[in-house]
């Protein structure tokens, strides 16, 4: 309630006076064997999805925005503190307007590397912090559902290569619809960041 009555909107009203551009991360993790969806088959029979076996995984991050921007990264492994930098280094290259980036308390958000590099880019970046436990106060949630359940997590993989383009190619097709990124904000819990 805190979040929503008092702290957000001054985020917002600081935002619109230093001319900022409010952006929603978060990180996620994929794997090849998750699936989603139905499938079909013959009356009687239990369908089957055939697949390698074969387990691939990525780490995500990616950011949005209430106009329908959005950013992302695929990485190896999964997302500490030199990997969330990396992912902030592209975020703000080639921006012309600071960033105020709101994402959760995970690790890598909070630790003293992040910090001290988010202290040292204090023109082009600010970091602010979800209350803990409510991943329903980020439209950023809205991107990993679309991946998992809706366009990567409904294919079969046939090799990490082919995984890797599949999820690649999933955010870079959502990256380029910002009415369905702006759509996120619709949603009633969400409606307060747009």
């Amino acid at each position: 309630k805190e979040w929503l009555t008092n702290i957000f909107p001054k985020i917002k009203k600081r935002a619109k006076s230093e001319g900022a551009e409010i952006f929603f991360g978060d990180a996620a993790h994929i794997r090849s064997d998750h699936h989603a969806g139905k499938t079909w088959g013959l009356k009687g029979h239990t369908p089957v999805v055939q697949s390698t076996g074969a387990r691939f995984s990525f780490s995500l991050i990616s950011a949005i925005t209430s106009k329908g921007q959005m950013r992302f990264m695929v990485t190896e492994g999964g997302v500490n503190s030199l990997v969330f930098i990396e992912f902030l280094k592209r975020l703000v290259s080639g921006q012309e307007n600071k960033i105020f980036l709101v994402v959760d308390n995970g690790p890598s958000h909070i630790s003293k590397k992040t910090a001290e590099f988010v202290r040292d880019m204090s023109s082009k970046l600010e970091l602010f912090f979800l209350p803990p436990y409510s991943p329903e106060l980020n439209p950023d949630e809205l991107v990993w559902n679309h991946l998992k359940n809706h366009t990567v997590g409904r294919s079969t993989v046939i090799d990490k290569k082919d995984f890797k383009k599949q999820v690649t190619k999933s955010m870079k097709s959502l990256q380029n619809k910002p009415a369905k990124i702006r759509s996120f904000f619709g949603k009633d819990s969400l409606k307060y960041a747009s």
